[in-house]
């Protein structure tokens, strides 16, 4: 009865309200009711305000405490990945002594690099060769590779005394042997339709696993006649996209570069360390 009462009260009072005017006895009594208990109002946000200061800094600590507990487990896990890892290439090292192993020329090993600025870019945008200052007077030759900070962008197709022309592994005319660092699986690395700086892995195997993700570097392979232009190891890019359809021989595999072939300013020639710098 009383939830009742109070109901039909509070209806009552709202149908009032909404009829009264601004100057009316229900409007002013809420101005003085609203009046009176402000000070009320603002001393009880006054004295919560501490307590939710408190609260939010102990929320605060506890989050910080669980990223400091996840960062200190993924420093664990990289650690003892670290530690896998110099012990591979500890027994690697030790097997390839023990077998005599011979393999290509590997980066940067076998290598030495030779500054250059970029001096001529594409002239159009069919376009996929840029002008270096450096040439044949610095050690430069033709089929030399050339690679930025980031990772493989080219091949010296042209020499002259003080500059050379690179030509870019975006130009549909390149081609470089590439394997998946994960899986091992392999193919040729080269333009992609899809825009002007897009690569494909190319010539991969249906049964060969490859996942978006994965890192494609350089296979650089070698045989008794004859050698890959590219060390082993160079990094070229990151797999973006992988498709299969029944009826193609061979996978389709995106591979977005990690070198920036438009916004090129300096590069690295890598000259054999058996050739030598001038």
């Amino acid at each position: 009865m009383v939830v009742g009462v109070l109901v039909v009260l509070a209806i009552g009072l709202i149908t009032v309200s909404f009829r009264e005017d601004r100057s009316g006895p229900l409007v002013r009594a809420q101005d003085a009711g609203a009046g009176v208990l402000r000070p009320f109002l603002v001393a009880a946000e006054r004295i919560a305000e501490p307590f939710e200061d408190g609260y939010r800094w102990a929320e605060s600590l506890f989050e910080a405490r669980s990223d400091a507990e996840r960062l200190a487990a993924e420093n664990v896990a990289l650690r003892q990945r670290l530690a896998q890892a110099q012990l591979a290439v500890r027994e690697n090292d030790r097997l390839r002594s023990l077998l005599r192993f011979r393999d290509g020329a590997r980066f940067p090993r076998d290598y030495e690099g030779v500054a250059a600025a970029v001096i001529g870019r594409p002239a159009g945008a069919f376009s996929q060769a840029i002008v270096i200052a450096v040439g044949s007077k610095d050690g430069v030759r033709r089929n030399d590779p050339v690679v930025t900070q980031d990772g493989l962008i080219g091949l010296v197709t042209r020499v002259s005394g003080r500059s050379a022309r690179v030509t870019l592994l975006t130009d549909e005319q390149s081609a470089v042997s590439g394997v998946d660092v994960r899986t091992n699986a392999n193919g040729i690395v080269r333009h992609g339709r899809a825009s002007r700086t897009t690569l494909v892995l190319d010539r991969v195997a249906k049964e060969d696993v490859v996942r978006v993700g994965d890192t494609v570097v350089t296979a650089g392979w070698e045989s008794p006649r004859l050698a890959s232009l590219y060390p082993r190891g160079l990094p070229i890019g990151l797999v973006t996209s992988v498709g299969q359809a029944d009826t193609d021989l061979y996978k389709q595999v995106l591979v977005e570069p990690f070198a920036d072939f438009r916004s090129l300013d300096a590069v690295l020639v890598l000259v054999p360390r058996e050739r030598g710098v001038r």
